[in-house]
């Protein structure tokens, strides 16, 4: 029963405050203390509270269970904390923060989490972030890219050329890291197309000049980092036609206003024999969305990138949507 500290914690309010309220993380605790006869309830709804004659009662039972309790509460006193879930969460938090080791200049946002947290994947408080320091975190994503001839990408003096990359590795990738740390793109690009699908994103054909990112969901920071090196280049997305779809469009919408949001005409032809059943949540904003979209949502249907991406018609609608904004 007293194996978790959230539960030893209420024996340790009992007899620090001589009351427990019932609270929702510790029902069990409460429901047991509540059936000794040490204690009895209250006046207040939900309260229990611990006769004088029996705190020894109490100091026996949390020597047993939880033989460092001394510890806990010389710790929470030094620092002005209630023995409470809340103030027990805080003081480890403090404790961790005392602890930590000097840190490097960045770390991944999971690594610095767990350093300072229960585990990597747990909230970052401003506790918790105060005690990272002036440590910088990052996300660590990565731009897969397929880069047009006579792009090059240079950190300092040091350039490697796109298509020279790409002949070994089939591709581009650059991280997070490397952006942070200078890394450039250099060289004539006509446009950039972001490319929700894997499929898509490395089968359909490119119009010539085009940079090609894969932008696989709402994780676009990276990306975002990218793009911030061709402020004056035409970014158009090409996305599945569902739910997903246009909240990535509106997401980037919201970072790249000009973002032209590519539906070709010829779509409609498919919507007969290769659209799917798919429900649409009623308070999705389409207010902006292509007119196709709008139509898919009135008829509970979806449509994916997939199908269109081999359409020779597909590169010549790219093409006009740069012409027709």
């Amino acid at each position: 029963m007293w194996e978790r500290d959230i539960d030893r914690i209420a024996l340790l309010e009992l007899y620090l405050t001589g009351r427990l309220p019932r609270r929702r993380r510790q029902p069990e605790a409460w429901a047991l203390l509540d059936d000794l006869p040490w204690t009895r309830r209250t006046g207040r709804r939900g309260v229990i509270e611990l006769a004088v004659s029996q705190q020894n009662k109490v100091i026996q039972l949390l020597n047993r269970v939880w033989p460092e309790w001394g510890l806990v509460r010389d710790g929470l006193l030094a620092r002005g904390l209630n023995p409470t879930p809340e103030g027990l969460s805080r003081l480890h938090d403090l404790l961790r923060a005392e602890t930590v080791a000097l840190l490097p200049e960045r770390l991944n946002r999971r690594t610095a989490t767990a350093a300072v947290a229960p585990h990597s994947k747990s909230t970052l408080s401003s506790v918790r972030r105060d005690a990272l320091g002036k440590t910088k975190l990052t996300g660590d994503g990565i731009v897969r890219l397929r880069a047009p001839t006579g792009v090059r990408f240079a950190r300092g003096t040091t350039y490697l050329n796109a298509a020279d990359i790409a002949s070994v590795f089939g591709e581009v990738a650059i991280t997070e890291r490397a952006l942070l740390d200078g890394t450039v793109l250099l060289g004539e690009v006509a446009a950039v197309l972001l490319v929700e699908n894997l499929g898509p994103y490395l089968d359909l054909e490119a119009p010539d000049g085009w940079l090609i990112a894969h932008v696989p969901g709402w994780d676009t920071a990276t990306v975002r980092r990218f793009l911030a090196q061709l402020p004056k280049l035409p970014i158009l997305l090409f996305g599945d036609l569902d739910p997903a779809g246009v909240r990535i469009a509106r997401h980037l919408q919201q970072t790249y206003q000009q973002l032209i949001w590519t539906v070709p005409q010829f779509w409609n032809e498919y919507i007969e024999k290769r659209a799917l059943k798919g429900k649409w949540p009623h308070d999705i904003d389409l207010s902006e969305a292509p007119l196709l979209v709008q139509e898919l949502y009135r008829r509970g249907l979806w449509l994916e990138q997939e199908v269109i991406c081999m359409d020779p018609r597909l590169r010549p609608a790219l093409e006009a949507a740069i012409s027709s904004h």
